[in-house]
């Protein structure tokens, strides 16, 4: 026995060994000795990126039109360049050319990805900064996070002694922080401003080296104002730490209905990986995909003159990157409907969730709503190669769909195919309302990709109340392909144009754009992204007391909202009977006409029966259903004073 346990130490301690992060300065040093790519393979990955861009970039032109750019001139340029001259530029340099060029596009979705030995790393420095505004105007960045397993700061110097949690950084190498950050954010892809700016700040100490070129600098100064007010500099070298893809994100990439930032999850997991989390109950985790809890807000802070407080639901939701989505929301749903879990108000934070599974996303919203939804359409650019890929992809793909209009497209000149949905009416639709009271989702500039979706599905479906962090979302509006995915749609054609990249280089493609439905149907979710309804400035109170001003002010916005609850139960003694209950309940004598004025009943899509409430209660009402023969769909709605659907509920009647 103890010489296994010696064995199993061994072989932890090895592995903590592996992932021990090395100085930047190191692993350039390292890398110089590795063969770098050869001009053939240089050529391959330039050809393969301009048929990407030229024939299935559903984007290009948005991004022409946007941002006044020719990526695919220049990468052209690039290949003539190469071709020509007798020397190679050196491979870092070639990188960092094909990022800028992918980079100018504004498009998270679309990216060259970098071979090993970048693949895996990640330069980091152990702190994180965040944002906070003391008034609207006057944003300040503090840290929030220490990695202490790896800040190594001399015990003598007052610099590195004195930087703790909650300092705040004025300067970074010199520059106004601020600066820094919008500097660092115009290499990142941001398709908004907003998103630029939030992702100069979310990299600014954690830099995934498969989507981007380690720092020019091997070390950073820090200038802050300490918890005593003393300004002092703190100089910092840049660590590269070797992060896998862990299981669970790797089975979910290959999916071909996804839409993730790639980055952003990385990022978050080099957060889980290096920085403590907040305490959280196992037993409120799902699988890391999000955590759910009990918010108590003083009754005071809501307006009221009473004491106590008042309960509201809060499921923080990291990503939508699910082994099985199915399982996924069912186990959503089994937290939000379980004893002891608040009822009247439910608050959903995607802020950071970079996306993963858009059927994840858009079969969620059903939970919350009475009204059918209406899952977002996608459309393919009109080209030959796009046609053929339509034509010929594997018949799981469901790809056919589109094969009509992109043909019609020689005849009519039209840009785009026909939009239709990845996910279908009925899979959207299929459960039907579980949560009656009011929802708000809290969204910010990193929300991204499926996320993006499922704010988009949120407001273009009347579900409820968007409150941003930022003035707009990530904008990231499309279904991206890999590399591989491309060459495996066509790959019964024996000249199919899709080469192997060399070595382990990759391509990410926007294949499909989103488009919206409801009220701003036909608008395309790329680079235009979300509005909230409100906008929300986080305090210094949000980065240090776990959001709790954040969570007040959604608080503040729900107490206003009717609550409402539709039950059916069955009779005791009779199979061919069911009782029903709805109530209503309103916090103003104004909306009075909010509250539930009849319910009714339908049978298998048909009418059956009508019932009117009292004050906007119905109370336990039998219902005997005569002369049908079960199994029958059963479906109860409760409609307000404007004829307005408020609730329902589904009931499979045996």
């Amino acid at each position: 026995m103890a010489d296994k346990e010696t064995g199993a130490r061994a072989r932890l301690q090895a592995a903590e060994r592996a992932k021990a992060p090395v100085r930047l300065h190191t692993f350039l040093e390292n890398i110089k000795k590795r063969r770098g790519l050869s001009r053939h393979e240089r050529l391959r990955i330039l050809d393969q990126a301009i048929l990407l861009l030229e024939m299935n970039y559903v984007h290009l032109p948005l991004k022409r039109a946007m941002h006044a750019i020719n990526p695919v001139q220049r990468l052209k340029l690039l290949k003539y360049r190469l071709e020509t001259k007798w020397k190679m530029e050196d491979e870092m340099q070639f990188h960092k050319r094909l990022l800028e060029i992918f980079s100018s596009l504004r498009d998270l979705h679309t990216r060259y990805l970098l071979p090993s030995p970048f693949r895996h790393q990640v330069a980091f420095l152990p702190f994180l900064i965040e944002q906070y505004y003391k008034t609207k105007e006057d944003d300040r960045f503090l840290v929030s996070r220490i990695d202490h397993k790896h800040f190594k700061a001399r015990s003598s110097d007052p610099a590195g002694a004195s930087f703790t949690e909650g300092v705040e950084v004025r300067f970074w190498n010199g520059t106004p922080v601020r600066r820094a950050i919008e500097m660092n954010g115009e290499s990142q892809s941001g398709s908004n401003v907003d998103a630029r700016f939030a992702r100069g700040l979310d990299s600014l100490t954690i830099r995934p080296l498969r989507t981007s070129l380690p720092p020019d600098e091997m070390w950073v100064d820090v200038t802050y104002r300490g918890l005593d007010g003393k300004t002092r500099t703190l100089r910092q070298d840049w660590l590269v730490y070797e992060a896998k893809p862990q299981p669970l994100a790797t089975k979910t990439s290959r999916k071909k209905r996804a839409a993730v930032d790639v980055q952003k999850t990385k990022i978050n997991q080099i957060r889980r990986e290096l920085f403590a989390p907040r305490a959280v109950p196992p037993q409120k985790r799902y699988q890391n995909i999000f955590y759910s809890d009990i918010r108590r807000v003083p009754l005071k802070k809501l307006g009221s003159k009473k004491s106590g407080d008042r309960k509201f639901g809060y499921i923080r939701l990291f990503t939508f990157e699910v082994g099985d989505q199915v399982q996924f929301v069912d186990e959503f749903k089994r937290v939000i409907t379980a004893d002891g879990f608040p009822q009247e108000g439910l608050i959903i934070d995607v802020r950071g969730n970079p996306g993963g599974r858009i059927r994840a996303g858009e079969r969620l919203l059903q939970l919350f709503t009475p009204r059918r939804i209406k899952p977002e359409l996608f459309e393919f650019i009109n080209t030959p190669l796009n046609l053929e890929i339509c034509q010929d992809a594997p018949e799981g793909l469901g790809l056919s769909r589109w094969v009509n209009s992109i043909e019609e497209s020689v005849v009519t000149g039209a840009t785009y195919s026909l939009g239709f949905p990845l996910t279908s009416e009925e899979s959207c639709n299929d459960i039907g309302q579980v949560y009656y009271g009011p929802v708000l989702l809290i969204t910010d500039a990193l929300s991204y990709s499926t996320t993006d979706m499922f704010a988009a599905g949120f407001q273009d479906n009347n579900v409820g109340v968007i409150l941003g962090a930022s003035d707009n979302t990530g904008a990231g509006g499309a279904n991206v392909w890999q590399y591989d995915d491309f060459m495996k749609a066509i790959k019964k054609k024996s000249k199919s144009p899709f080469k192997a990249l060399p070595r382990d280089t990759g391509l990410m493609l926007a294949i499909r754009r989103s488009i919206r439905v409801g009220q701003k149907e036909g608008r395309p979710l790329e680079e235009l992204g979300i509005t909230p309804n409100r906008r929300y400035y986080m305090t210094k109170r949000d980065l240090r007391k776990n959001n709790q001003d954040l969570i007040t002010e959604a608080a503040r916005i729900l107490n206003k909202q009717p609550v409402y609850s539709v039950s059916v139960k069955p009779v005791d003694g009779k199979k061919d009977s069911i009782e029903i209950t709805a109530t209503s309940k309103t916090h103003r004598r104004k909306d009075q006409r909010t509250k539930i004025l009849r319910v009714d009943v339908s049978v298998d899509n048909w009418p059956y029966k009508s019932f009117m409430a009292q004050r906007g209660i119905l109370r336990a009402t039998p219902v005997t259903f005569e002369k049908l023969k079960p199994p029958m769909n059963v479906l109860v709605q409760a409609f307000d004073f404007d004829n307005r659907l408020v609730a329902a509920y589904r009931h499979r009647q045996q």
